[in-house]
């Protein structure tokens, strides 16, 4: 079987959420007889395809982006071309260019899209694009939503739901470093051997102003871990304030990565927003035996951390209720300790790749025979 997916970005050249979620859907789906192949723009293609993780990987070149939606006018015959040798294609929403090519190409081949997220910010484009939305949502074999909560609570995907199935997003413990003694010696001499952590692109959603108001008047190390847009502001916010209990470290290597989940003590992620529609960085807490705290949203991310049993879930936009959470774990370690117990135990269950990509398998056979095709050879 041969499965094509289409996405604005992909690894390399990106490496957030949706990209680590294409990735590891193309590169586990082999082990089931699937070749996997991604299409995705690129400012300055290094190269036009290169072989990444077991599947091909093909980069049209990007002439203009458009509120967070690249363009690219070589992109329709690229995937068209790809298409044609395809038995499945797979899409990843939201990117409304691609909503245009796949009509523009006349897909005639069994289709499913994984919805990543409603799209939030550009309200006013959104009316724009809305009409065209549906008529590609309305097209699809099926679709995907990565958690029960953002079925339930996505008005778009409410219009489609039995139309929609749930494969949660899954991570691949064994693709992960072990931590070394080495860089664990030097972050606990760095940092202590007690911190709250964040991990993730410090991107406007990711509410790290709210985790700066919820830090006033305490005294335990927060670790804010990435980079991003709105770095170099919010440093400015911590200098101004006088906090000297957060550290921002930037961007770091996988293997100081998982050091640093192995010494933290809970795992923070205060996103308000619906734009984090599943919380990668969660997942990968929940893999370390990490308790979390995060934001009722109405999203994946109180799908993997559980309230009063992975973690603690407290309101958007609370910095108080925050400060109360992390003051709790705080206080309370063999309760940190226990969460942290479940949330592994909760991610052996539910959300390894392995079971993610063998959900993706069956569902791409499902469509095939549905369609009365046959895979081609």
């Amino acid at each position: 079987m041969r499965v094509l997916h289409f996405y604005k970005t992909a690894f390399p050249d990106s490496m957030g959420g949706v990209e680590q979620v294409i990735n590891q859907i193309a590169g586990g789906a082999l082990q089931w007889g699937v070749a996997s192949e991604v299409l995705s723009l690129a400012v300055r293609p290094q190269a036009p395809s290169m072989t990444l993780n077991g599947y091909l990987s093909h980069r049209a070149r990007q002439d203009f982006q458009i509120a967070s939606t690249g363009f690219s006018s070589s992109a329709f015959a690229r995937f068209s071309a790809l298409a044609k040798s395809a038995d499945v294609i797979h899409y990843h929403f939201p990117w409304p260019f691609m909503d245009l090519v796949h009509f523009a190409c006349r897909i005639h081949k069994p289709t499913l899209v994984t919805y990543h997220s409603d799209i939030v910010r550009q309200r006013l484009l959104l009316q724009l694009y809305r009409p065209l939305q549906h008529k590609f949502l309305a097209d699809m074999d099926r679709i995907v939503a990565t958690s029960p909560n953002y079925l339930c609570s996505s008005p778009v995907l409410a219009h489609y739901a039995d139309n929609v199935s749930v494969i949660p997003i899954g991570l691949d413990k064994s693709g992960y470093p072990q931590a070394q003694a080495a860089d664990l010696e030097y972050w606990r001499a760095r940092l202590g051997s007690k911190f709250f952590l964040f991990v993730g692109v410090i991107r406007y959603y990711k509410g790290l102003h709210i985790l700066i108001a919820a830090a006033q008047h305490t005294h335990y190390p927060i670790v804010i871990v990435g980079s991003g847009p709105l770095e170099a502001q919010l440093k400015m916010r911590v200098a101004r304030l006088g906090l000297r209990n957060i550290h921002f470290l930037g961007f770091v290597a996988n293997s100081d990565k998982v050091a640093l989940l192995d010494l933290c003590h809970a795992v923070v992620f205060p996103s308000p927003l619906r734009s984090e529609a599943f919380g990668i960085a969660l997942l990968e807490a929940a893999m370390h035996g990490k308790p979390m705290i995060s934001c009722e949203i109405g999203t994946g991310t109180s799908y993997i951390n559980l309230a009063g049993e992975t973690g603690l879930v407290v309101p958007p936009n609370d910095a108080p209720a925050l400060r109360c959470a992390m003051q709790y774990l705080w206080d309370h370690p063999h309760t940190a300790q226990a969460m942290g117990q479940r949330a592994e135990q909760r991610y052996w269950r539910y959300f390894t790749g392995e079971r993610m990509v063998a959900q993706y398998v069956g569902l791409y056979r499902e469509l095939l025979q549905q369609r009365g095709a046959v895979p081609s050879s």
